[in-house]
């Protein structure tokens, strides 16, 4: 199939769905400078608030979805898993194989997607809830048709809200597991450092200020020094000090194995998920 090249200089997106997910891609797209509002769409939500979210960034708020994609070069589905399968469907006579179609509905396999579109120049990204201050870790996978000046383009788009990973498509459950369930065991383990610091007499305040400002320091590390966090772990913890004597606590009540459980029972229920 000879696909046409989407217009880099002058190209449209178009958001179907106005949730949180396509709030926070939009506003990254936008606040980043990578498109003006203008060239963004989204069908007029029902709920007042959500529409008045994309009007004060700019965005060109349609009146429904068709017009949404009639508008658009690049069209985005960020609507609820249980629903995108009949959106598509619905828009199926617009989405001709010009347009480039992008789903962030969460185990809804591109085969299904493509078959519903009928054709295959889908992209399926899994982006997580950071995304919302532009520090999300998203994952994406090519359909048949999609070419790689439109993987470009989108890993471009979710580059404004993070950072993007290619994979094959069956890593994504494990990929779900990981940094889509990830953020919720972050917060446990800040929630916890900072009661840590309550009962050790720390104020509370002081406390969650101090758990949360120190993950966020840890990661950077790991992710800007290129260190392995073994080696950054060793550094901290020198002979007969504090640190060492909190993670011998911590191996004593298997904290690596049991982060390693969560990961792949969320992958394991992500899996049995997709298959209902």
């Amino acid at each position: 199939m000879e696909v046409t090249p989407i217009p880099i200089e002058s190209y449209k997106v178009g958001f179907i769905g106005a949730g949180k997910m396509a709030e926070s891609i939009a506003r990254g797209v936008v606040q980043s400078g990578l498109l003006p509002p203008h060239r963004i769409s989204t069908a007029i939500h029902s709920n007042p608030n959500r529409r008045t979210v994309f009007q004060s960034l700019g965005i060109s708020t349609l009146p429904d979805n068709s017009s949404v994609v009639e508008a658009s070069d690049v069209v985005i589905f960020s609507v609820k898993p249980q629903v995108v399968k009949n959106v598509v469907v619905q828009l199926k006579p617009l989405l001709s194989k010009k347009k480039l179609l992008v789903s962030v509905a969460a185990g809804i396999k591109l085969k299904d997607l493509q078959e519903l579109a009928g054709h295959g120049r889908f992209i399926r990204v899994m982006p997580n809830t950071p995304s919302a201050v532009s520090e999300g870790a998203s994952v994406m996978s090519l359909g048949g048709a999609a070419t790689k000046e439109d993987g470009e383009l989108v890993a471009n788009l979710f580059r404004s809200v993070g950072k993007i990973w290619t994979a094959d498509e069956k890593l994504f459950d494990a990929v779900t597991g990981l940094s889509g369930s990830g953020p919720a065991y972050v917060f446990l383990a800040i929630e916890a450092l900072a009661d840590g610091g309550v009962a050790a007499g720390l104020p509370r305040e002081l406390a969650l200020g101090l758990a949360s400002q120190t993950v966020l320091g840890a990661a950077s590390m790991v992710s800007k020094s290129g260190k392995h966090p073994g080696q950054l772990k060793d550094d901290v913890a020198s002979p007969g000090g504090t640190t060492i004597a909190g993670i011998h606590e911590l191996e004593k009540s298997g904290f690596r194995g049991t982060l390693m459980n969560a990961v792949v029972a969320a992958a394991n229920r992500s899996q049995e998920l997709s298959k209902s």
